[in-house]
């Protein structure tokens, strides 16, 4: 590299299995859809945008997401459909480069730097990507374009549905200055809370704040964020990483110490697992439990199965049984993790690991 940009672009499929579902039933286009179980314990994995206009979203569980759209069609998922889809949208990715960076089926990271084609513009790669994969498979594909991975991230979610953001060098700094927090890769909702708490709504008012600052409330996190507030990521886009597990975990403002409180919680974080565990297709045969007590000491329970969970009720069941087990606590829990491990099958995660710890 000759100290040039590079030119990356993040490719994220329009609602991915619910657009699939809409494209091969005629009587689903237009409805309100969520991909999932629409039982009592049944949980969304996908919403349609026309669904999602109710507040339907991904990890909701289905009982709730029918009491906000009474009309709300339930369809069960169709994964050896969506693993199809999927790969005829890698093959058209490898047309242009071979620096593809898979975070789950519906959405990589391209590194277009020295594309296949020689195409000098990535606006122009991405807009042909675009068009290919709606003539070849007759799905949308929203893309970010820029000169990393966190603002290609973010730019790709700034026009959806079917729809492309550019984001050069010279804007990289502004972009993120009107962002919120919220919105900014590595910034889970904790954070997101603890940063307004302090003042900081924007990316404007994080840059704002030095290094020293940033260190003094968020500890190892500060280098990011303070990176992140100026436009700065130096990852580069790369193969997926051969991973053994898959979490979810959550840090409370008020130490959980009642039994309801705690399943609740549990239940929650199982169903926001069982997404991610979903959308990457990593099947994991063992269920970990991860309690934080308000002391800061941790312990770990796990529980393996003769195959992989592949059901969100077994997922949900196994870490509801897990902290029974150790009830009552001997004091409040201040954090509370489950995650799968021994993991079979497809995994397409790539980076997940990383973004989680980023996360949460």
């Amino acid at each position: 590299m000759d100290g040039s940009p590079r030119k990356i672009i993040h490719i994220d499929m329009d609602a991915f299995y619910a657009s699939v579902e809409q494209r091969d039933d005629p009587a689903l286009r237009g409805q309100p859809i969520a991909v999932g179980g629409g039982g009592p314990r049944g949980v969304v994995a996908t919403a349609s945008y026309e669904a999602r206009k109710f507040g339907v979203k991904s990890a909701m569980p289905g009982a709730r997401a029918r009491r906000l759209c009474p009309g709300l069609i339930f369809v069960p998922p169709r994964f050896e459909v969506y693993r199809a889809a999927s790969a005829q949208i890698r093959d058209i990715f490898a047309r242009f480069t071979d620096v593809i960076q898979p975070l789950s089926l519906d959405e990589a990271y391209l590194d277009v730097t020295c594309n296949k084609p020689g195409i000098a513009s990535a606006t122009q790669v991405a807009e042909e990507i675009r068009r290919l994969i709606r003539a070849e498979t007759g799905l949308t594909a929203s893309a970010g374009v820029s000169y990393n991975k966190l603002i290609a991230k973010l730019a790709s979610d700034q026009n959806k549905p079917d729809g492309l953001c550019v984001v050069r060098p010279h804007e990289g700094a502004a972009f993120i200055a009107a962002m919120p927090v919220r919105r900014i890769h590595g910034v889970g909702p904790v954070t997101a809370r603890r940063m307004q708490a302090l003042g900081i709504e924007t990316g404007a008012d994080l840059r704002a704040r030095d290094l020293r600052f940033l260190a003094a409330h968020f500890g190892s996190a500060a280098e990011y964020y303070y990176r992140a507030a100026r436009g700065l990521d130096d990852r580069p886009v790369h193969e997926r990483l051969c991973r053994k597990s898959i979490s979810v975990e959550d840090t409370f403002f008020d130490d959980l110490i009642a039994e309801s409180a705690l399943l609740e919680e549990i239940e929650r974080i199982a169903a926001s697992l069982w997404t991610r565990i979903d959308k990457a297709q990593a099947w994991g045969r063992t269920v970990v439990l991860k309690v934080k007590f308000a002391d800061f000491q941790i312990i770990t329970r796990s529980k393996s199965f003769a195959t992989p969970v592949r059901s969100p009720d077994l997922l949900t069941q196994a870490g509801r049984d897990l902290l029974r087990a150790q009830l009552p606590l001997r004091m409040g829990a201040r954090l509370l993790g489950l995650g799968v491990h021994n993991l079979e099958g497809d995994d397409d995660a790539g980076e997940q690991g990383e973004q989680l710890a980023l996360l949460l």
